[in-house]
């Protein structure tokens, strides 16, 4: 099953998630959503995308119900954000010796997190790394360019998935 993301501006921080008949708010990046996204803009990259696995706190729940490959997040798990880097946009083991995000965060927004293959076929270094379907901030923040959900919601979400589902993230309203 396939996930629509729609906003109402180029700027917008939040949006709709649309799945099997179900809708759910969401929260965006700090800079909107954007065709043309750069390492650090803060934008959350419009298009279609495969749903490449769920990453998940195993020391914090039971893995979610969902027919994507699941893999439990470890202390050493992280992203690499480093474009110069021949690593940049994979998930890399800690530590590293380029700008890694450390995917095991002290809060809680990558408990669950659904690896989006934006960038990743190839990689292009600089067109942006680390776009996530993850949970969202309790204070409904904008994120730096992935797509948050409320833990319930992204539960919800789950339950859908297969390895064959993608994310489409529409331009805004002409």
């Amino acid at each position: 099953m396939n996930i629509i993301v729609q906003t109402s501006s180029w700027d917008a921080t939040v949006g709709v998630l649309f799945i099997g008949g179900a809708r759910y708010d969401c929260t965006l990046g700090r800079g909107g959503v954007t065709l043309e996204k750069a390492e650090g803009d803060g934008k959350t990259p419009v298009g279609t995308y495969p749903l490449r696995q769920l990453i998940y706190r195993a020391d914090r729940m039971a893995q979610p119900q969902t027919g994507l490959p699941a893999e439990i997040l470890t202390p050493d798990t992280g992203w690499c954000e480093d474009a110069s880097h021949a690593d940049y946009n994979t998930k890399v083991t800690l530590p590293h010796p380029a700008v890694c995000d450390r995917m095991t965060r002290d809060d809680h927004l990558y408990d669950m997190t659904v690896v989006i293959g934006y960038n990743d076929a190839p990689v292009v270094a600089g067109r942006g790394s680390a776009i996530f379907m993850h949970l969202a901030r309790e204070e409904w923040t904008p994120t730096a360019g992935c797509v948050g959900l409320k833990q319930g919601d992204l539960i919800e979400v789950l339950k859908h998935l297969t390895p064959d589902s993608h994310i489409t993230i529409l331009p805004p309203p002409a």
